[in-house]
């Protein structure tokens, strides 16, 4: 996942989660109350202020190491921190409704979770992509009548 800050001077932090070590997952897992790493991306996808601010101290602490998470505060919070998936994220999610959806030859699941999916992708095209690299480009919202 991907976290974005919008610093005091307008300026954008983007940090993945893909680059945190494994002492640094655990010490998250650690900080959030021995949350197995499953329910901090949980968490990240529904915008956790706490899971936000807890990847954002992770990486913080690499320039300093004594940063103390209970004081380490983001104002604003709100308007500063959001969390968004990234395409190999999206074809996770999707090869995994895709073998549910096969299973029962419809289109139903994945209908309903391609809008959610737009919603947190960090690149909303990226959705469609996956549709179509998983053969279900009809399901593909921004088709223009160029492209059909």
């Amino acid at each position: 996942m991907i976290i974005t800050y919008v610093q005091d001077d307008g300026a954008e932090l983007r940090v993945s989660t893909d680059d945190l070590s494994a002492i640094e997952a655990a010490a998250i897992e650690e900080t959030m109350g021995d949350v197995p790493w499953r329910g901090i991306e949980a968490q990240l996808q529904a915008q956790d202020p706490t899971a936000m601010r807890a990847i954002l101290w992770a990486f913080r602490r690499r320039d300093e190491p004594d940063l103390d998470f209970k004081t380490f505060d983001i104002p604003g919070w709100r308007r500063r921190l959001r969390a968004r998936i990234t395409r190999d994220e999206i074809d996770e999610a999707l090869t995994n409704v895709m073998r549910e959806a096969l299973a029962k030859s419809e289109d139903s699941t994945i209908t309903v979770l391609a809008p959610h999916l737009r919603k947190l992708a960090e690149n909303v095209d990226d959705v469609d992509a996956a549709l179509d690299s998983l053969g279900k480009g009809h399901l593909v919202r921004r088709r223009t009548a160029s492209e059909d």
